[in-house]
C-alpha cells in the first residue's frame, strides 16, 4: 500500500500478519522486503508493517535534500501511524533505522534496536563523517547506483555475509539495484551518521524496554551497543554468535528468538 504522510511525500508500506503491530525500519539501501527472512517467523502473533523509507524501495524519492533529513522521516512516520489509527505499536530498526528510531521512542511500547547507534558525540569526527557521506553521495549521483552497489558491497563490513547463499545475497542486492541515486544520495545527506545530531545525552531518559542486537563479528557496533546499553536504564545486549552487522540476514532464527522474546515481555496488557 502507498500512504502520505502529513509532509506530503508518499511512502510505500507493506502489512501482513495479526497481533499487535511492529513497525520495522530498514537499513541504508535497503526496503521494507529485506525483513522477510523474519516476518515469516512473526507474522503469526504480530501485524508487520514494513516501511520503505524516503529515498528507498518504492517510496518517494524527492530532489529536495532538505526532505531527508532524520527528523523530518522521523515525523513523517509518527504521521503515518496516525494515519492507520495505530496504538500500542513495537519499534525495530536496523542500522540507519535504528538511529531513526531514536528520534522519537516515546510513541512506542517497546525498542528493539539492531546494529544501531545514537550518533557521534564528537563534533570534529561528526564533521569529518558527514564530508564523507556527502562526498559518497556525490558519488552515487555521478556515477550511479550499479557502480554505488559494488563498491558499497565490498566493504569489510559485509564480510560475514560471504558464507551466505548465493540466493540471498542475489535478493539483497536485486534490491539495493532498485534504488534510485536521487534517493540514496538524498538519504546520506539527510540521514546520514554525520547528519545527525548525537542523541548520546538523551539515552538514560530514554524509558521503554529496549533490547540492542548486535553480531560478535561487528566489533565496532559490539562496543557502540555495549555502551548504549550502561546508558538506557531499560536495556538488554544481546550478543548473536558467528554474525556481522546484519544478524536478521544472516542469523535469522537466533534473531526472531531474541525479538519474539523481547516483544513478549514488553506487550502493554502485561
Amino acid at each position: 500500500m502507498r500512504l502520505r504522510a502529513a509532509s506530503g511525500h508518499v511512502y510505500a508500506l507493506s502489512r501482513h500478519g495479526q497481533g499487535q503491530p511492529l513497525l520495522l525500519l530498514h537499513g541504508f539501501s535497503g526496503a521494507g522486503t529485506t525483513w522477510c527472512s523474519i516476518g515469516q517467523q512473526l507474522a503469526d502473533s504480530y501485524e508487520l508493517l514494513a516501511l520503505d523509507l524516503l529515498g528507498h524501495g518504492n517510496s518517494q524519492a524527492p530532489q529536495n535534500s532538505d526532505a531527508y533529513t532524520i527528523q523530518h522521516a522521523a515525523s513523517d512516520v509518527i504521521s503515518l501511524l496516525d494515519a492507520l489509527q495505530l496504538e500500542g505499536v513495537h519499534l525495530l530498526g536496523y542500522s540507519m533505522g535504528g538511529r531513526l528510531a531514536l528520534e522519537y521512542p516515546q510513541r512506542f511500547v517497546s525498542l528493539t534496536l539492531e546494529s544501531a547507534s545514537p550518533g557521534i558525540a564528537d563534533d570534529e569526527e561528526r564533521k569529518a563523517r558527514r564530508q564523507r557521506d556527502n562526498r559518497l553521495a556525490d558519488d552515487i549521483e555521478t556515477r550511479g547506483i550499479p557502480d554505488f552497489v559494488e563498491t558499497w558491497e565490498s566493504l569489510p563490513l559485509w564480510d560475514s555475509q560471504k558464507r551466505l547463499p548465493a540466493h540471498l545475497l542475489t535478493a539483497q542486492r536485486l534490491g539495493r539495484l532498485r534504488n534510485s541515486k536521487t534517493g540514496l544520495a538524498g538519504s546520506l545527506r539527510g540521514m546520514g551518521t554525520g547528519a545527525q545530531p548525537s542523541l548520546w545525552e538523551s539515552l538514560p531518559q530514554l524509558r521503554l524496554p529496549t533490547l540492542l542486537v548486535v553480531g560478535a563479528l561487528d566489533s565496532k557496533f559490539r562496543h557502540i551497543n555495549a555502551a548504549m546499553a550502561a546508558s538506557i536504564p531499560d536495556a538488554r545486549l544481546a550478543v548473536i554468535d558467528d554474525a556481522g552487522h546484519n544478524t536478521h540476514l544472516e542469523k535469522p532464527a537466533q534473531f526472531a528468538t531474541l525479538l519474539a522474546a523481547h516483544l513478549a515481555a514488553a506487550r502493554p496488557d502485561k
